[in-house]
């Protein structure tokens, strides 16, 4: 019989706390008729947020395309959805039950370079983009395709999104993490980065690429256009490849912020040296659409050579799921103005994000409210990483500790912390440790995807537990 000694060491390393110990100890509370409140995971359709009518329509069409000789059934269907969905079959006549080309629907990925170009004001090519089962996979295959050995790094913040880490661990490579600042609102600190670049070079590291993750999960911060900038500029000097996660483009709230993508400021700076991959999902903005898996990667200042290897990669698996494709198309090019079915979407669309951020403020402003807890207003995303304070432990010298010992520790009380937090009022969310976070800090990440009045009742629950641990855990006088 297989035993762990018979698998693969990086497959061990890999960590991914965002579904570990805490969050399968809530499923088995669950199963014993507790009430959970899952704060663990951006999947906002399984914390009750509709899918858009827009999507659902057309997807219904596709999947089962007699539909489209039923007059009595089309009635209930906007006139444009119907045309869109007869024109989609027409350029794809397989269907979505047929593998596509490798690298993803060509009229899609024209869509998406389309997309990009009225986004950004900037030239977008077609053949620089490849389809993928959501953006986790186009990071993956980046990671893969810049991995040579064991010594190369990939520049991650923290705290980080563990897909990252858990994919650097997988595939052998080195994690380099450089800490955001926290005080200035989780923006790139550049003494930050490059103190990081040079300890991981002291120890025969070759950092090969940074990831970055605007806006920021797991801390709802929106990069500036100048701290975009000076994370070029790094790149630049360091001959480094970029890795812009930014699947959050969409869920901006804070009044003052505006996304902007890394492809826009690299045009705008005329750099045509470094490469970008830039990744986008269905699964977050409005949509929602975690579990349909589609997204995808635009390559930029990349040879030709090299982008034939990155599409032979991808036809090793064939090519991503046809209704994650269908998605993407969705999500890039929606319903417009004068449009049958241009009211629903934008009522449908505009419902979501509102909601999310009156959902955010009141996380905001009630968190803030509790005594030994804090966080800053998520400017974008769906998370907000909350600091927390915990009394030392008697008899507890960490300043006695190795860095790694001191992590350790410290990870033990913070995971301590939301397990208790769960088993007393049914809240989970994911300790700060499976993030990343500075020695002597605590936190934890939270969405506020759940309804309003649930998260309304989180931030009672969260004040009444946070009070009570903490008393407990001061030594009485004697």
């Amino acid at each position: 019989m297989i035993t762990l000694d018979n698998l693969n060491p990086n497959l061990l390393k890999a960590e991914y706390a965002v579904r570990g110990p805490i969050v399968i100890r809530a499923q088995q509370l669950e199963e014993q008729g507790r009430k959970i409140i899952y704060c663990n995971i951006g999947n906002p359709q399984a914390l009750k947020q509709k899918p858009l009518s827009y999507i659902r329509q057309v997807l219904s069409l596709l999947e089962y395309p007699e539909l489209l000789n039923k007059p009595d059934v089309l009635k209930h269907y906007p006139k444009d959805l119907v045309e869109r969905a007869k024109m989609i079959l027409q350029k794809h006549p397989h269907g979505t039950g047929a593998y596509s080309q490798s690298a993803g629907i060509p009229f899609i990925r024209k869509a998406v370079a389309e997309f990009i170009a009225r986004r950004d004001g900037i030239p977008a090519d077609r053949d620089h983009v490849i389809l993928t089962d959501g953006a986790s996979k186009g990071v993956q295959a980046a990671i893969l395709a810049l991995l040579k050995t064991r010594n190369d790094g990939f520049m991650i913040p923290i705290p980080q999104y563990p897909l990252y880490s858990a994919t650097i661990a997988l595939y052998g490579g080195t994690q380099i993490g450089y800490f955001l600042d926290e005080s200035a609102n989780w923006q790139l600190n550049e003494a930050a980065l490059e103190e990081s670049i040079s300890k991981a070079e002291s120890k025969g590291v070759h950092p090969v690429a940074i990831a970055v993750i605007n806006p920021s999960n797991p801390t709802g911060s929106v990069l500036s256009f100048e701290n975009i900038q000076m994370v070029i500029r790094f790149a630049q000097r360091h001959h480094l490849s970029i890795m812009a996660d930014e699947v959050y483009q969409e869920n901006v709230y804070a009044p003052g912020c505006k996304f902007y993508s890394f492809a826009k400021a690299m045009h705008d700076m005329n750099d045509t040296e470094t490469t970008l991959f830039s990744f986008h999902s269905v699964s977050k903005g409005f949509l929602g659409e975690c579990g349909h898996r589609g997204g995808y990667v635009e390559f930029r200042n990349i040879p030709n050579d090299v982008l034939s290897e990155m599409v032979k990669q991808q036809s090793i698996s064939l090519c991503a799921n046809v209704s994650g494709q269908i998605n993407t198309y969705l999500m890039v090019a929606p319903p417009q103005p004068g449009d049958e079915s241009y009211e629903t979407y934008i009522n449908e669309k505009n419902a979501v994000l509102s909601s999310l951020k009156k959902k955010s403020e009141i996380l905001f402003e009630r968190i803030n409210q509790i005594e030994g807890m804090s966080m800053d207003v998520p400017q974008g995303a769906m998370y907000a990483f909350v600091r927390f304070e915990l009394p030392p432990e008697p008899g507890v010298n960490v300043n006695a500790m190795s860095s790694e010992e001191r992590r350790l520790y410290e990870q033990s009380r913070d995971e301590a912390y939301c397990m208790k937090l769960l088993e007393e009022t049914g809240i989970c969310v994911v300790p700060g440790s499976g993030f990343g976070q500075e020695a002597g800090t605590f936190h934890f990440r939270t969405t506020f995807l759940p309804p309003q009045d649930e998260i309304e009742e989180l931030v009672e629950k969260l004040k009444a537990f946070h009070e009570k641990y903490t008393r407990s855990m001061l030594v009485p006088l004697t």
